[in-house]
């Protein structure tokens, strides 16, 4: 005998590829709207905003912002590090917010006791 029988595709295993392709589809049409690259001009505006955050904070008098550090990606600022009370947390978060061109804050900073 020359010819091969086929056997009939189980069911399960059209479903689990029919679920696979949707999955796969699904999760490029996620990644399209979700750019994480900047354009050079993107790029001198966010470092523009971290120097006028950083320079806020430090000078704050009334906050203890050397253990702070800050970035920023498409005006969302991420600040973390550390700092001695939940006071100075929601002040350096205060302060980051006021600043021009931020849209976001992003409060990553923990505290730490002396």
């Amino acid at each position: 005998m020359t010819s091969q029988s086929r056997m009939p595709a189980h069911p399960f295993r059209k479903i689990v590829i029919t679920l696979a392709a949707a999955v796969f589809a699904a999760s490029l049409a996620g990644c399209a709207g979700t750019p994480t690259r900047e354009s050079a001009g993107e790029y001198i505006d966010n470092s523009f905003i971290t120097a006028k955050v950083k320079t806020a904070l430090l000078g704050a008098d009334d906050l203890s912002s050397g253990n702070i550090s800050v970035a920023s990606f498409k005006g969302k600022v991420q600040l973390s590090g550390f700092v001695p009370s939940e006071a100075d947390k929601l002040r350096a978060e205060a302060v980051a917010r006021d600043v021009e061109g931020v849209k976001t804050v992003t409060n990553a900073i923990e505290i730490k006791g002396r």
